[in-house]
C-alpha cells in the first residue's frame, strides 16, 4: 500500500507572501489539491515546495517557477528547488515540450542543482533523470532527450515503488513520449495502469487526475477518463488548467454543455491571473463547443474579444495556435468561404500555425472557384511542410501535408476533375485518422473525413457520403458537420432546423 502523509497545499494568502503567491490571491484559500513531495532541504521550505509541485502538476508553469524560486530563497542550499525551476521549462505532452528558447535557462538550473547535490537517493534519481534531458550534446534531438528522461524516470519509479511522486512523474514521462501514430495507445494504457490504483488511494492528488485525462484523450479511452474529468476541477479549482482540462474528455464524448461550463470557468480564472495562454486555450475549446451547438452569437462575441486582446506574443505556440484557429473555425465550420479566403497570415507565428492560416485562405479560394490562386497557396503549404520535416517536427509536417492535400482536392473538384478530388481527399482523411490530435486543439478545424462526405454529396454519391459521415461521427461524437451531413445524405436535410 502506498501510504504517505499528504500535506495539503491549500494556503491562505496575505499581502506579505511572495509574488508567486500574490498572483493567486483570490481573497479565499487557494485550492490546488493535495501533494506531498518530501525533500531534504530546510523544513521551512517544505510547504512551499509542495505548492510548487502542485502547480507543476496543473501546468501552471509561471507560478510554479516563482514558487520554486521562493524555495531557493528560503534555503539557498536546496538543489531540488533548482530541479523544480528546470521542470517548469519542460512542458510534457505539449508541442514542443522543450522549446530551444528556454533550454539554456533549464540547463543552467540543472548545473546549479547538481552542484548543490541532494541528500537522498530518491532526490538524486530525480536530478539524474532531468539531467538526462538537459545534458550537453549537439547530437541529441528533442525527442531523444525526452526518451532519455523517460528511461531515467523508469529507474526512479522502479527504485521508489512506494513513492507517489515517483510514480506520477513517471506516468507523465510515458505520456510525453506517446506516439501520435500509435492507435493502440500503448503508453497511454501503461500510464493509466499506474495512475488508476493511485487515484483510488489519493483522490485529491492533482497530477493523478490530470494525467489520467491526458492518457484517456482519445476516442478509444475517453469513457475511461470521464471519472477523472468529473473530479479534477473540484480537486484544483484555483488552477485555470484544472478547470479547462475536463473538457478534453467532454469534447471527445460530445458533451458540449459540460465543455462550455468547464471552459467558461477556466477562462475566468485564467483572465484573473493574467494567464493569456490558458485563457486563449479555453476560448478555443469554447468556440469549438459553441459551434457544435449552432451558437453563432456566442462564437462571434468570443472572436471579437480575442481580437481585442492586446500584445499577443505570436512567437509562443500555444498563444499563436488559439489566436489563429479561433476566427478560422468561425468562418470554416459555417462554410463562410469568402471570409476564409481573406484570412491573414500571423506575423512571427511558428510555421505549423502559419500553415493553418495559409490553409484557411487556400480553402476559401478553392471553394469559391479561384483554383489558380488556391494552388499557389498549396505551394506555400508544401514549403512549410518541408521546413517542418527538416526541423524534425514530424507531427506538424504530416498535418500540414494533410492540409495541402485537402486544398488540392477541392481545387481539383472546382477545376473539373472529381475523380482526382476524391482520390486526394480520401488519402488525406485516411492519413488524418491515423494520427491522434495534439492536446493544444479540440480537433481539426474541419475534419478531412467530414470534407470527404461533403465532396461525395456534391458529386451526388449520397450512399457513399452517408458512410463517410457516419465514420466521422463515430470518431468525433456530436460534431455538427457530421450530423448535418448524415441528414443531407439520408435525404432528410435538417440543416435549417439544426443550424
Amino acid at each position: 500500500m502506498l501510504r504517505l502523509c499528504l500535506v495539503s497545499v491549500s494556503l491562505l494568502f496575505v499581502a506579505s507572501l511572495s509574488s508567486a503567491q500574490e498572483m493567486h490571491d483570490h481573497g479565499i484559500p487557494e485550492r490546488l489539491g493535495e501533494v506531498s513531495f518530501p525533500i531534504s532541504c530546510a523544513p521551512s521550505a517544505q510547504d512551499e515546495f509542495n505548492r510548487g509541485v502542485a502547480l507543476l502538476h496543473s501546468f501552471a508553469y509561471a507560478s510554479a517557477e516563482q514558487t520554486f524560486q521562493a524555495v531557493a530563497r528560503i534555503d539557498p542550499q536546496c538543489g531540488m528547488a533548482h530541479w523544480g525551476v528546470a521542470m517548469t521549462y519542460f512542458h510534457q505532452v505539449w508541442s514542443p515540450n522543450l522549446p530551444l528558447s528556454v533550454f539554456p535557462a533549464g540547463q543552467k538550473e540543472m548545473v546549479e542543482a547538481t552542484r548543490l547535490s541532494a541528500k537522498s537517493d530518491r532526490e538524486r534519481g530525480f536530478l539524474h533523470a532531468l539531467g538526462a534531458l538537459y545534458q550537453e550534446s549537439d547530437s541529441l534531438t528533442p525527442s531523444m532527450r525526452t526518451v532519455a528522461y523517460e528511461q531515467a524516470m523508469t529507474e526512479v519509479a522502479r527504485k521508489n515503488d512506494k513513492d507517489v511522486e515517483s510514480q506520477v512523474f513517471y506516468a507523465l514521462a510515458l505520456l510525453a513520449n506517446a506516439s501520435p501514430t500509435d492507435k493502440t495507445h500503448a503508453k497511454q494504457k501503461q500510464a493509466i495502469d499506474l495512475l488508476e490504483p493511485l487515484n483510488r488511494e489519493y483522490p485529491n492528488h492533482p497530477g493523478i487526475a490530470h494525467y489520467l485525462i491526458h492518457a484517456c484523450d482519445s476516442q478509444e479511452l475517453a469513457e475511461r477518463g470521464l471519472p477523472a474529468a468529473r473530479a479534477y476541477a473540484q480537486i484544483a479549482p484555483s488552477a485555470p488548467h484544472a478547470l479547462h482540462m475536463p473538457s478534453h474528455i467532454f469534447t471527445r464524448l460530445g458533451l458540449w454543455n459540460d465543455s462550455i461550463e468547464s471552459n467558461l470557468a477556466s477562462r475566468q480564472i485564467a483572465h484573473q491571473h493574467g494567464d493569456t495562454p490558458d485563457e486563449l486555450h479555453a476560448m478555443d475549446y469554447l468556440v469549438y463547443a459553441y459551434l457544435q451547438m449552432g451558437s453563432d452569437k456566442e462564437v462571434s462575441q468570443l472572436v471579437q474579444e480575442m481580437k481585442a486582446m492586446p500584445n499577443l506574443d505570436m512567437s509562443k505556440f500555444g498563444i499563436a495556435y488559439a489566436a489563429t484557429a479561433i476566427p478560422i473555425r468561425y468562418a470554416v465550420e459555417r462554410g463562410r468561404w469568402e471570409d476564409a479566403a481573406s484570412t491573414g497570415v500571423p506575423t512571427g507565428a511558428p510555421p505549423s500555425v502559419v500553415a493553418i492560416a495559409v490553409w484557411s485562405r487556400a480553402m476559401g479560394l478553392a471553394r469559391t472557384g479561384h483554383v489558380k490562386d488556391a494552388r499557389e497557396e498549396v505551394d506555400r503549404l508544401r514549403q512549410i511542410e518541408a521546413q517542418l520535416r527538416a526541423s524534425g517536427d514530424t507531427y506538424w509536417s504530416t498535418q500540414t501535408g494533410v492540409l495541402a492535400s485537402e486544398v488540392m482536392a477541392w481545387s481539383a473538384q472546382a477545376g473539373g476533375d472529381p475523380h482526382q478530388a476524391l482520390v486526394l481527399l480520401r488519402a488525406a482523411a485516411d492519413q488524418e485518422d491515423a494520427i491522434e490530435k495534439q492536446p493544444v486543439t479540440p480537433g481539426p478545424i474541419l475534419p478531412a473525413r467530414e470534407q470527404l462526405g461533403d465532396l461525395l454529396l456534391q458529386q451526388e454519391q449520397r450512399e457513399l457520403a452517408l458512410k463517410e459521415f457516419q465514420t466521422a461521427l463515430a470518431e468525433t461524437p456530436g460534431r455538427r458537420g457530421a450530423l448535418l451531413g448524415i441528414a443531407q445524405a439520408s435525404r432528410h436535410d435538417d440543416r435549417a432546423e439544426l443550424y
